[in-house]
């Protein structure tokens, strides 16, 4: 009979262990593909990258999950996660008026000689411009990449699993190309 205990008693807290809150997928899947996607306002990621939409893992239940891209207007809706399956959102966003020249452009460097390939490959950290979502790294990343913007002095900000949080203030001049020194931690 105690072995029967032991036993009933091991099951239940084996059972106890179980995280109580399974987790499903999302797949965001429209136009443009490298929107970037959050939920219940975390960022997760781009929704495509190289045309290849992106699957996250989150936590079963309903969400809200928001879709933005800096030339286009935001798109919120909710969903509903279910465990083990995932959930396909579509959208197509809404273009905003495009600025006006004159631009300068923004892009990370890697301390290395300039190639047209990343050397942040792969890291879809959220670069954020005066606390606006602007894309994300390894996006900015190479001498052909980067971002036009408006001469005038910016907050840049992202925190990165490969190069660690940054915050500067960063002046784009018209013509010119600002580059920010990418560090590996």
């Amino acid at each position: 009979m105690r072995l029967c205990t032991n036993l009933v008693l091991t099951l239940l807290l084996a059972a106890a262990a179980v995280p109580a809150q399974e987790t499903g997928r999302i797949k965001a899947v429209g136009k443009p593909g490298n929107a970037g996607v959050w939920v219940n306002g975390k960022y997760l990621g781009p929704a495509a990258r190289f045309t290849v939409a992106e699957k996250y893992d989150v936590a079963a239940g309903d969400v809200e999950v928001m879709i933005r891209e800096p030339r286009y207007e935001d798109f919120t809706t909710k969903a509903t996660i279910r465990p083990g399956k995932t959930t396909k959102l579509k959208y197509h966003l809404k273009k905003v008026e495009p600025a006006k020249p004159p631009f300068g452009r923004l892009r990370f460097g890697g301390g290395e000689p300039e190639s047209y390939i990343s050397v942040a490959a792969g890291d879809t950290s959220a670069v954020f411009i005066n606390g606006k979502f602007y894309g994300y790294i390894d996006e900015l990343n190479n001498a052909g990449g980067g971002l036009l913007l408006n001469p005038g002095t910016y907050e840049v900000s992202f925190d990165s699993p490969l190069f660690g949080a940054f915050k500067q203030n960063v002046t784009i001049e018209a013509n010119k190309v600002t580059i920010i020194p990418l560090k590996r931690r």
